[in-house]
């Protein structure tokens, strides 16, 4: 349980508009995420307001953002070395996540086009207290 091809198959599931929005979710959780470093922190962008973590579901996807990374910055690039640690993704969620201080979600695989994932920060992915629809009336509850 837990491993990357399984998170690649929930996500894969998703994007054809089947399968438990709440069993992605618990997948991510149970999944060992890499999350590459970035000047002394953890790979994070920001889009919308939102402070998205990057991480990956193995190697592969991490050496396919690293190969995107080397077109944007030049050729000097191709050539860097990627650092990352592993975290479950429950970590990232409960513990890294809030400790962010901003609105945060998780960006999964974003260099692969067609199984990418955002895990954005609303109630049912983040801690209530960081979700930024926490306090929208009518806003669902995932309990």
């Amino acid at each position: 349980m837990g491993d990357g091809a399984a998170l690649v198959e929930r996500i894969s599931e998703r994007r054809a508009g089947v399968g438990d929005p709440r069993a992605l979710v618990g997948e991510l959780r149970r999944t060992l995420v890499l999350v590459p470093y970035d000047r002394g922190g953890l790979w994070t962008a920001e889009f919308s307001g939102v402070r998205w973590l990057c991480g990956f579901t193995d190697e592969g996807a991490l050496a396919r953002f690293a190969a995107e990374r080397a077109v944007v910055e030049g050729a000097g690039a191709a050539s860097r070395t990627w650092e990352y640690a592993a975290f479950r993704g429950a970590r990232l969620l409960d513990e890294i996540i809030p400790a962010m201080g901003v609105p945060a979600g998780v960006a999964v695989n974003v260099a692969d086009p067609d199984g990418s994932m955002l895990f954005p920060p609303v109630v049912g992915i983040v801690p209530d207290a960081v979700a930024v629809d926490a306090d929208v009336p009518g806003g669902e509850k995932a309990r």
